[in-house]
């Protein structure tokens, strides 16, 4: 893969070169998309598991939620809540399988989310 930024699919890959470009703020210019209200989503691996960037504008939340596989972030940018706390940038969340919470964010942040499986809303949004 010579591009580092080429989405990552079901075959094995490497993104090269991105953790450097996530940490110096480099995603700025890379393209989001709505996710819900406040929340933008850039896709890096799709599929049961995914990666993505989210970008949350200051205020923004997720409805509470159930996880059906582990959910691992890390805070890239600004700080994300939720109901264990707050995490900050440079501090990583885990979210083991069955866990429950709703997120938020009050002064707006970028996370770098892995997911093996998806979440089951369980609060509409």
């Amino acid at each position: 893969m010579s591009d580092p930024l080429t989405p990552v699919t079901d075959a094995p890959a490497v993104l090269r070169g991105f953790l450097p470009l996530a940490l110096s703020g480099g995603w700025q210019a890379l393209p989001f998309e709505f996710f819900r209200e406040g929340v933008e989503i850039h896709r890096l691996a799709e599929g049961p598991a995914a990666v993505a960037l989210l970008r949350y504008a200051p205020g923004a939340s997720v409805p509470r939620h159930r996880h059906t596989g582990l959910e691992t972030i890390v805070v890239l940018e600004g700080s994300q809540s939720d109901d264990n706390g707050v995490a900050r940038a440079g501090d990583i969340v885990f979210n083991p399988e069955g866990s429950v919470h709703s997120v938020w964010s009050e002064d707006g942040c970028v996370v770098l989310i892995h997911w093996t499986r998806p979440v089951e809303f369980v609060e509409p949004a």
